[in-house]
């Protein structure tokens, strides 16, 4: 009668290294917050190629270096300021039903390599985006780390303007790539005037304002969650609502001018797609507010995150699709 084969103790150590080794690759991937690090480096990307058309850069080989680079940088940089977020909140974290599974309360990390983790992938993507993309852009990305750690995060226990706050960061990943165009021939301007370069501006305008319904519909869905983890949201201290769902409704209603901003920045570059992108889906948030508004129930704003997530990436689309045709056909 044959048996199967018994592992030997060699193999079950290997078989318990393979798994840790999986285990900590999940934990880091964690801590990078995949789902907003992607959004991030997205709209880093999007600055990118506008300002590129817009400025007719031409080049494969240069085209290429600045969106690796951007891509890349923003990424690293992104996922290295995430893991700093949830080593600095570590212990908040722990108290709510939310975030107690993440990888510090659960124990699957240290604090202290979380740490180091944080800083080194923050370092690595600032220091790619200033061997690719030039200076600028690797301090942007530097501040945006910076004022999300520093200044956003320790806010949030504080006062309820911190998701106002905590949009500067949300918002400053866009002109990561609109300053990148600074290392080209085609450089409208140099230094730190790239920082008010008008496609920034408004591709920062549109992340700041879309950030605002986004994250109140959170805060309201999770509102028992953060007042258990001692943190200041509008949705706490308004547990009726009123000033929550007024300011869904403005912020919603503020997107329709930001979406059709393009329209006069690089009027070249944009037209009747991306207007009726920007009222469309600008007026499907405005309508999902007044909706929590009548409501205030978890289910409306769940309705109203969702149809946040649903307009950024169509809108982003739809305006560097138009802009790539139309630079091709001009």
């Amino acid at each position: 009668m044959q048996t199967e084969p018994v592992a030997t103790t060699d193999e079950n150590c290997d078989i318990a290294e393979d798994s840790m080794s999986v285990s900590v690759y999940s934990a880091c991937k964690e801590l990078t917050k995949p789902g907003i690090t992607k959004l991030v480096t997205i709209t880093s990307l999007v600055g990118l190629l506008l300002a590129g058309l817009h400025y007719d850069l031409t080049g494969w080989a240069l085209w290429t270096k600045l969106i690796v680079g951007t891509i890349a940088g923003t990424a690293i940089s992104s996922g290295g300021a995430n893991a700093l977020n949830m080593w600095y909140e570590s212990d908040r974290d722990a108290l709510m039903n939310r975030t107690k599974v993440r990888p510090i309360p659960s124990n699957r990390l240290s604090s202290k390599f979380v740490l180091n983790f944080g800083l080194a992938m923050t370092i690595i993507g600032t220091l790619i985006l200033w061997v690719t993309c030039g200076i600028i852009p690797a301090f942007v990305a530097l501040v945006t780390a910076a004022s999300y750690v520093l200044i956003y995060t320790p806010l949030k226990p504080i006062t309820v303007t911190n998701t106002l706050i905590g949009a500067v960061p949300g918002a400053l990943p866009t002109m990561i790539g609109t300053t990148a165009i600074g290392i080209t021939p085609v450089a409208p301007a140099s230094g730190f005037d790239l920082l008010i370069e008008p496609i920034g501006l408004m591709l920062f305008t549109l992340m700041f304002v879309w950030q605002l319904p986004h994250f109140f519909a959170i805060a309201w869905m999770g509102r028992e969650d953060y007042k258990a983890g001692g943190f200041r949201m509008l949705p706490i201290v308004d547990p009726i609502g009123n000033h929550t769902a007024a300011t869904m409704i403005a912020t919603s209603a503020l997107l329709i001018p930001c979406g059709l901003a393009p329209l006069w920045i690089i009027p070249e570059l944009t037209g009747m797609f991306t207007a009726a992108a920007a009222v469309l889906f600008g007026s499907l948030l405005v309508y999902l507010s007044l909706r929590f508004a009548f409501t205030r129930t978890d289910q409306a704003a769940r309705k109203l995150f969702f149809g946040s997530i649903v307009h950024l990436p169509i809108y982003l689309i739809v305006l560097v699709m138009e802009a790539t045709i139309r630079d091709f056909i001009q």
